[in-house]
This record gives structure tokens, C-alpha cells and sequence, in this order.
């Protein structure tokens, strides 16, 4: 599938429109056709949306993916918390292979008083349980995705989602730049800093895995510790800037999942960035 662009959620735009219903013509208003759900708080979908949204997003071409619940723990060291954690991610690809998405986003986990060496032998263990079970279930064509971390003292640095991602083939990362500019206190800034963690995908997965991988994209305000809160595109104190990563996608041909996460705007900032991109491809084509 091609490069897509989208919101996670719904815009504050998006107001008393009907989901799914008008869901396509809002994409299209803004030149998108990407769309992630958020089942951050629980997988609770509507039967109209199990009903509907799959025959809208195939007439409309539109790149579906699903965000887990964020209470899955895949280090946690307790047996019992990581078990349920295995239903939640049962739960989500469910939902996901119900409502015809492919990608399915997972949260790292967290090192609490264990080293991050330690929190990442427990989160690959839980991942080789949960694509075992996948398998199991029938659900093969559902892809994990583990997710880089806004946090300094939680699991998810893009090295330890790589190396989660080595567990099984299948897996692609869920690259989220501002999570990465805001637990490194904003060393995101110039084109060549986007080049070198792609390299590093690149590097360590392959560029088939790197071409397909799944993007999270905001402005993040950071503390010491790293991410405090979701912003917009209008923000001009925090980064990391889109402009040089759209690049980079065009010139190396890559065709990510781009999910945008701004705080009320993510559509008419996914839309920026869909503009950008494809101005950029129009200026390469013509030699500018």
C-alpha cells in the first residue's frame, strides 16, 4: 500500500458528525487516507462501527490501523498483568481483523526498579506469547507494532522497539517522532538527525520493514523526564519540525502508515503534512 496520511481519532473538527458514516468525506475534505482507532481506554467499539467500517474504508481506500490499550504491560513483573496484558492484545486484533486494520499499535511497557535489560527480556517473552497466540487465533494477518516511548523511564527507545521487533518478522515499529525528541529533551532538529534513525531501522530490520513501518507524529512539550503533553503543529516552542522527515520519505521512496496525534487538530495537521509531502514529490518529478 502506498504512503497514507491520518488522524489517531477524531478531530475537533470532526464535531457531531456521524462515525463512520461521514468519516470518508472528512478524510477527503483534507487530502487523507489514513485513519487510526483509539482503543486506549479499553476496546470498546459500536456495532454500527463493526457493521460499517469495513466496506467504508475498502470503497474508499482508506489505511486502517488500531491503537492497543495503553494499560497493556508487556515488562511488567508480575505473570498475572502480562497474561491479561495477552488478552487486551487478543481483544485488539479481534476488533482490528473485524474492522479490516492491519496494524496494530502496542505501548512497550515501562522498566519500573528492573533494569531495562531485564524489562526488555519480559517485554520480548510477552510478544513471542502474544504472536504465538495470534497465529493460534487466526489472526496471522494482524501485524504487532511495538511503539517508541515519550517517557525516559519507560521502555521504548527506537534501539529497544528495534529490538522487539526482532522477535518476529512480522513485527514493524511504531516510530513516534515527538515520543523520540521528547525523551531525548528535543535532540530531533535537522533532516540529518531524521536520516540517522532511519538508517538505524534500516540497519537493524531491513528497508522492506522500513518502507512499511508506522508513523506517530506530533509536537511534544518535555519536562526532564521527558514527554508531558500532547500540542499542535501551531506550537513553535517545542519540535520536533515535520518538514525534513516528508522529505526523507519521498527521496528514499518510503511508504509508512503517517498517524498523526496533535492535541483536538491531528486531521488538519496530518493534512499539512500529506500537503508537504506531496508538494515536495511534485518538485523531485520536476527536477526543482
Amino acid at each position: 500500500m502506498a504512503i497514507s496520511f491520518g488522524p489517531g481519532g477524531n478531530s475537533t473538527s470532526f464535531g457531531k458528525k456521524k462515525f463512520p458514516e461521514d468519516l470518508p468525506d472528512y478524510l477527503k475534505n483534507l487530502g487523507l487516507n489514513g485513519f487510526e482507532i483509539e482503543c486506549g481506554r479499553g476496546v470498546r467499539i459500536a456495532e454500527k462501527t463493526y457493521k460499517l467500517l469495513p466496506d467504508i474504508i475498502k470503497e474508499n481506500n482508506i489505511n486502517l490501523s488500531l491503537h492497543t490499550p495503553y494499560f497493556i504491560s508487556l515488562s511488567s513483573e508480575k505473570e498475572e498483568t502480562r497474561l491479561n496484558s495477552l488478552t487486551y492484545i487478543k481483544d485488539s486484533a479481534e476488533a482490528a481483523h473485524r474492522l479490516g486494520a492491519r496494524k496494530i499499535v502496542i505501548h512497550s511497557g515501562s522498566c519500573a526498579k528492573m533494569s531495562r535489560e531485564q524489562a526488555l527480556e519480559l517485554a520480548k517473552d510477552t510478544l513471542t506469547r502474544a504472536q504465538k497466540m495470534l497465529d493460534d487465533e487466526g489472526l496471522s494477518d494482524i501485524i504487532i507494532c511495538p511503539e517508541t516511548m515519550g517517557k525516559i523511564n519507560q521502555l521504548g527507545t527506537l534501539s529497544e522497539v528495534l529490538e522487539l521487533c526482532g522477535v518476529d518478522d512480522r513485527f514493524l515499529p511504531c516510530v513516534d517522532f515527538g515520543h523520540l525528541n521528547a525523551r531525548t529533551l528535543g535532540a530531533i532538529k535537522t533532516k540529518d538527525d531524521y536520516k540517522k534513525l532511519l538508517d538505524e531501522i534500516e540497519n537493524k530490520l531491513g528497508h522492506e520493514r522500513l518502507k512499511n513501518f508506522h508513523v506517530h507524529f506530533s509536537k511534544i512539550m518535555y519536562t526532564a523526564g521527558g514527554e508531558k503533553e500532547h500540542l499542535t503543529f501551531e506550537d513553535k516552542e517545542y519540535g520536533p519540525q515535520f518538514e525534513p522527515l516528508m522529505e526523507l520519505f519521498a527521496e528514499r521512496g518510503l511508504e509508512p502508515s503517517v498517524i498523526c496525534e496533535s492535541a483536538g487538530t491531528q486531521a488538519e495537521d496530518a493534512s499539512e503534512m500529506q500537503k508537504y509531502y506531496s508538494e515536495f514529490c511534485e518538485k523531485m518529478q520536476k527536477g526543482l
